[in-house]
């Protein structure tokens, strides 16, 4: 089984964040619902503990018709943290995202690196455009929250961790950060030991 997902969707969902949460939607009565569903509102008591629906609100009306975070994410590649590997899923193609609701072409992925050097004694970042251009519009990130001259943004890890910035996705919808700061802060910095070798 194969998972598309529309790249819009991706940048709803990433814009919006755990402010939003996942919301229930209308369906027409002539589609079916899996028949698991109980027909009335399942109490927290009763559903199952699966940490992947840790963003679902259970006390929402739409809950039970919500599609199980275990069933959408099956079969998909995981990181070392168990969490969906989205970039893997996309390059291997377990999941084809449409580029546009409108199926109208759109630019090829910018493929370019931005190195930020303000990290104190942390490795410096590698922003990678082309991971993120291969899901997003450019207008999803520029010119907010990110303006589009380097170094123009001050961007802390205490912001980030608070949906701002690379939160407004990451932590929601891309990587949890948390113990993953190898995966940001990957350039050492010049005169270090790492650096030398």
């Amino acid at each position: 089984m194969r998972f598309v997902m529309s790249a819009a969707v991706v940048g709803i969902l990433a814009m919006q964040g755990a402010e939003a949460g996942l919301k229930a939607v209308d369906i027409p009565p002539d589609t079916p619902i899996a028949a698991a569903a109980p027909a009335r509102a399942a109490t927290r008591a009763e559903v199952p503990a699966d940490d992947r629906d840790e963003f679902y609100d259970r006390d929402n009306p739409g809950f039970t018709r919500l599609q199980r975070a275990g069933e959408a994410l099956g079969g998909l590649p995981v990181d070392q943290d168990g969490k969906p590997d989205w970039m893997t899923s996309l390059r291997t193609q377990s999941i084809t995202p449409r580029q546009r609701l409108d199926d109208a072409p759109r630019p090829a992925p910018l493929d370019l690196d931005v190195v930020m050097r303000n990290t104190k004694q942390m490795p410096n970042v590698r922003f990678p455009h082309r991971a993120h251009t291969e899901w997003l519009d450019c207008s999803n990130c520029h010119p907010a929250p990110f303006a589009e001259k380097a170094g123009s943004t001050a961007i802390r890890m205490e912001d980030i961790f608070r949906g701002r910035f690379c939160g407004m996705c990451h932590d929601r919808v891309a990587f949890v950060t948390h113990r993953n700061c190898y995966r940001c802060h990957s350039v050492p910095q010049q005169g270090t030991a790492s650096a030398a070798r």
